[in-house]
């Protein structure tokens, strides 16, 4: 059986998502409305990209105490792969991500990617992807919750509290051992 076997299924899944998955895929009701999946997953992975960046960015600034201007500026400057945000998620929070969230995640990868560069992708394989999507971005914001007081996946606003940062070149060292390439 399929996980997200309709179109129906999928909009029930996301009005039953909490209201920060709601608020943060907010143009994903009007998009899947309009049944044009490529253009919904495509913009389910770029918001997932942003979240896993924010990701980042949260734990080396809340965790690690990062100054969060050199922290920002050296995320933007990171080409960020699939398997570069894993190593990066285990040196940032000192664990790897649990296999059964990565999971939900890299099933949906190879859809998008066939859909991405131009392949012949049927409806359903595409809406199971959405489905995938949205389950890992509900997991990701319980798993990251618990263990660093954040959603990446929501709104950020006080994510770190009133810690003191560290001073920009002690960021700057940090991030490079952390494994960002700082210059």
């Amino acid at each position: 059986m399929k996980t997200a076997p309709s179109y129906k299924a999928l909009c029930k899944k996301f009005q039953k998502s909490p209201q920060e998955i709601k608020d943060y895929f907010v143009h994903f009701p009007k998009l899947i409305s309009l049944r044009i999946y490529e253009v919904t997953l495509a913009y389910l992975f770029l918001r997932t990209e942003m979240a896993q960046n924010r990701t980042l960015y949260c734990g080396v600034v809340k965790i690690h105490h990062a100054h969060a201007e050199v922290a920002q500026s050296a995320l933007n400057s990171q080409h960020l792969t699939r398997d570069g945000f894993l190593e990066l998620y285990q040196n940032v929070f000192d664990e790897a991500l649990p296999s059964a969230i990565s999971d939900k995640l890299q099933r949906s990868e190879k859809t998008r990617d066939k859909v991405i560069h131009g392949k012949s992708v049927p409806d359903p394989e595409m809406r199971e992807a959405i489905f995938h999507v949205l389950d890992y971005a509900e997991h990701m914001n319980m798993h990251l919750q618990s263990k660093a007081g954040f959603k990446p996946f929501g709104d950020l606003r006080g994510f770190k509290g009133r810690k003191v940062s560290l001073d920009k070149g002690t960021t700057r060292w940090l991030l490079k051992g952390i494994g960002f390439g700082i210059r």
